[in-house]
C-alpha cells in the first residue's frame, strides 16, 4: 500500500532574537523573537505547520530547545524535527557566513536533523567563528568547506536570499552559484526578498535546483510573511529533505512570497538623493539625478545584469508562485483588525488561504474584504521598494 502524502506549509528561515536570559543572539532581530514566543506564534496564530530557526547553532538555544524536549513541551520525532503540541515541527539550522572568492560575503543555511547532530556541526563552526553564540557569523572556512561538513554530517544546505545586494552568493559575491557551491549537493536555494521564480529561472544553473521562499523573519509579525507548500508523508527533517530533492514522491508544490516589487530590494537605490530608482536602467553605475556612486544595486538590475537568459525557462518541476501580500502591508490593516480576524479564523493561513471573501467582510466589513480579495489576485497597485525599505501598497 502507496504512503499517504499530505500538504503542509514550511517556512525555514526564522531568526531568534534573544535567548531566555535575555542574550543577544541575532542582533538585528526584535527582543520578543524568543524560541518560545516563535513555536507559539507559529502554531497558535500563523498556522505555518513546519518551521525553520536559523540560530538553532548558538549553544544556548541549543540549551533551550533541548530542555522544551527533556520537559515534554516538544517531542522528537521518528524522523527528526521536534513537534509542539502536535501542530508545528521545528527544524535546527544554522545561518553561516562565509567570504566569496572574488569579496563581498554570502550566507547559507545548514539544516540537521536532531540536537545531538546539531551540536557536533555547533563545535565544527566554534573553531571557525570568533562568537558561535551570535548568528551569522563569519566562518573561517570556504563555502565549498562548509557545504561538505554539512553534507558529511547528513544536513540540508540552502543557498539564503540568493540574489539580495548584501550577504548574497549572486547578490554581491558571484554571477554564477558552480562558483561557490556543488550543485549535486545543494539541497536548495532560497529566493529571497525582491525575487521569484521568474526572475530565478533567468539562470541555466538553475534548472534543477529546487526554489524555496522563507520569511528571514527578524519580528514575530513577519513569520510566514514568505513561505512554501510542502508534500510529504510526516512533518519531519527527512521528509522535508525528501521534498527539497523532488525525492519518492515529495516536492515543493508552490512557493508564497511577495511580489517583488514590494521587497525592500527590488530595485536600485541612491542612497545619496534617498530615492529608489525605479526607472533606471541596468547599466547605470551613477544615479541619473544626482551623479553620486552610492547606489545600493537592487535584485531586479543585478539579475537582468548576470543573467544568461533573456527569458524564464522553468523546469516541469518547478511549483507555482504565488504572489503573497501579507495582512499588515495591507491599508488600514492594522493589528485590532488581525486580531479580530485571528479570532475568527483561528490562524493567518486560514484568512490568506482558506476564509472566503463573504466571510471576511462579515468580520471586518466589505472593504478591507474585498482589498484582501484583490491581495490575493495580485490586483492591488503599489509603490516599488529598494535600498532596505519596503515597497507599500496604495489604495
Amino acid at each position: 500500500m502507496a504512503e499517504e502524502l499530505r500538504e503542509f506549509f514550511l517556512d525555514l528561515h526564522i531568526h531568534i532574537g534573544r535567548t531566555r536570559d535575555n542574550a543577544p543572539v541575532k542582533i538585528t532581530a526584535g527582543k520578543d523573537l524568543t524560541f518560545f514566543e516563535i513555536i507559539r506564534e507559529a502554531a497558535a496564530r500563523k498556522g505555518i505547520e513546519i518551521i525553520g530557526i536559523i540560530d538553532a547553532v548558538s549553544p544556548p538555544v541549543l540549551d533551550e530547545i533541548a530542555d522544551y524536549v527533556r520537559d515534554g513541551v516538544m517531542r522528537e520525532l521518528p524522523g527528526g524535527g521536534y513537534q509542539y503540541e502536535g501542530k508545528t515541527t521545528l527544524l535546527l539550522g544554522a545561518e553561516v557566513e562565509t567570504s566569496g572568492p572574488h569579496g563581498g560575503a554570502a550566507h547559507f543555511g545548514v539544516w540537521m536533523r536532531d540536537i545531538e547532530t546539531m551540536r557536533e556541526f555547533s563545535d565544527w563552526l566554534g573553531e571557525r567563528v570568533t562568537n558561535r553564540v551570535l548568528s551569522s557569523q563569519r566562518a573561517r572556512c570556504t563555502s565549498f568547506e562548509l557545504q561538505a561538513k554539512c553534507t558529511e554530517l547528513g544536513g540540508m544546505f540552502i543557498i539564503n536570499h540568493a540574489f539580495t545586494p548584501h550577504k548574497s552568493v549572486l547578490g554581491n559575491c558571484v554571477p554564477r552559484i558552480s562558483e561557490m557551491v556543488e550543485l549535486e549537493h545543494l539541497t536548495a536555494l532560497e529566493l529571497g526578498l525582491s525575487s521569484d521564480s521568474d526572475l530565478a529561472d533567468l539562470f541555466t544553473e538553475h534548472y534543477n535546483v529546487t526554489f524555496v521562499s522563507n520569511s528571514d523573519a527578524h519580528s514575530l509579525a513577519k513569520i510566514g510573511r514568505e513561505y512554501n507548500r510542502v508534500r510529504v508523508a510526516a512533518p519531519s527533517f527527512e521528509e522535508v529533505k525528501k521534498a527539497l530533492l523532488r525525492q519518492e514522491g515529495r516536492a515543493v508544490t508552490a512557493n508564497f512570497g511577495l511580489e517583488p516589487r514590494l521587497g525592500k530590494y527590488h530595485r536600485s537605490f541612491c542612497a545619496a538623493c534617498d530615492e529608489v530608482l525605479d526607472t533606471a536602467t541596468v547599466e547605470h553605475l551613477n544615479c541619473p539625478a544626482c551623479g553620486s556612486q552610492k547606489i545600493v544595486r537592487g535584485v531586479l538590475d543585478r539579475i537582468l545584469t548576470i543573467a544568461d537568459r533573456g527569458q524564464p525557462v522553468h523546469p516541469p518541476h518547478r511549483p507555482p508562485y504565488y504572489y503573497q501580500i501579507p495582512l499588515e502591508f495591507i491599508p488600514k490593516v492594522g493589528k485590532r483588525t488581525i486580531d479580530k480576524l485571528l479570532d475568527h479564523f483561528g490562524t493567518e493561513m486560514n484568512i490568506l488561504h482558506r476564509a472566503t471573501v463573504e466571510q471576511i467582510a462579515e468580520i471586518v466589513g466589505p472593504k478591507i474584504a474585498q482589498d484582501i480579495a484583490r491581495a490575493r489576485r495580485g490586483e492591488l497597485p503599489m509603490i516599488v521598494g529598494g535600498g532596505g525599505t519596503y515597497g507599500k501598497i496604495v489604495t
